[in-house]
């Protein structure tokens, strides 16, 4: 069976069409309940990949999500974040829960320094089960946001118009961004997990020598071992330990390479070879901006 693309919606208005709405009141931006969208029938395509960006609130969701090895109950709502060319599966959504969707177009940002500020917000790049789940006040403030957007685009566009639902777009997710952060915080249980199974599969890399047959580990490969995404690994270690997991890596690559030099007779181009280094300068280089030492000078200290 050959595998069916999906769909790609370029614009908004494509999108309203095959959702069984009216126009949209702007042609870049666009506000839409679950409960507006009529019943998708058979034809719909099974999968979509939308060239702009997709904002949701969720609430009253049938069914738990899973972080690690726990479940935690969605029922009380949160916000899934959608970055222009990820696939996403048919929007029967309308049926399974309550809530709404903001689309902004990347055009819309044009000029406006938020255009490239975008990209740094990562949970657009989070996966589904890593959602933001958001208790009662913050669930008004995130809302209180979207109501700003929807009044503004029913009032008559103006000079003003684009600049404030900008700012608005901005504040929400600056806004997410805070309560990400928090939720990295309060999920003690289910992120220490997390914590400790990233320590224990750094540790087990290096100390079984795996570098020396798969080079060096990327932030990837963790965050694949462990079943979520790259970037919330990342800002995760970054909110608990403050550091992120890339800094971790090279931490734990330094303390491993440091423990060689002192313990064995391999030579330093051996050592850089063992821990994953492609090329040994680039172990030199990186040992000496860590330490202020060169694996040389470090050695020689131990004579």
């Amino acid at each position: 069976m050959k595998d069916v693309k999906p769909q790609r919606i370029l614009t908004i208005s494509e999108l309203h069409k095959l959702l069984g709405l009216p126009k949209p009141l702007h042609p870049l931006v666009s506000f839409i309940n679950n409960c507006d969208v009529k019943k998708i029938d058979n034809k719909f395509p099974g999968s979509l990949m939308l060239s702009f960006y997709k904002i949701s609130f969720i609430e009253d969701v049938q069914g738990k999500i899973k972080y690690g090895q726990t479940y935690y109950d969605f029922e009380e709502g949160g916000m899934i974040f959608i970055a222009p060319g990820q696939i996403l599966s048919a929007p029967d959504e309308s049926e399974q829960y309550n809530g709404f969707n903001l689309f902004v177009h990347p055009d819309l940002l044009l000029g406006y320094p938020l255009a490239t500020k975008i990209n740094k917000y990562h949970f657009f790049s989070y996966a589904t089960q890593e959602a933001l789940h958001l208790s009662d006040k913050e669930k008004a403030t995130i809302t209180s946001i979207f109501k700003i957007i929807n009044d503004e685009l029913h009032t008559a566009i103006d000079d003003f118009s684009q600049d404030v639902i900008i700012s608005q777009l901005e504040l929400l997710l600056n806004y997410s961004q805070r309560f990400y952060k928090r939720q990295f915080i309060t999920r003690k249980i289910v992120h220490h997990n997390l914590l400790q199974q990233f320590e224990l599969l750094l540790a087990d890399y290096f100390e079984e020598g795996t570098g020396l047959n798969k080079g060096l580990p990327t932030v990837q490969y963790f965050a694949d071992k462990m079943n979520i995404s790259a970037h919330y690994l990342s800002d995760m270690l970054k909110a608990l330990t403050g550091l992120n997991a890339q800094q971790h890596v090279h931490e734990k690559l330094i303390n491993r390479a440091k423990s060689l030099i002192a313990s064995t007779s391999l030579t330093i181009s051996e050592i850089a070879y063992q821990i994953g280094f492609e090329h040994p300068q680039s172990f030199h280089k990186l040992f000496k901006t860590k330490t202020g030492q060169s694996p040389k000078d470090y050695k020689n200290s131990f004579n």
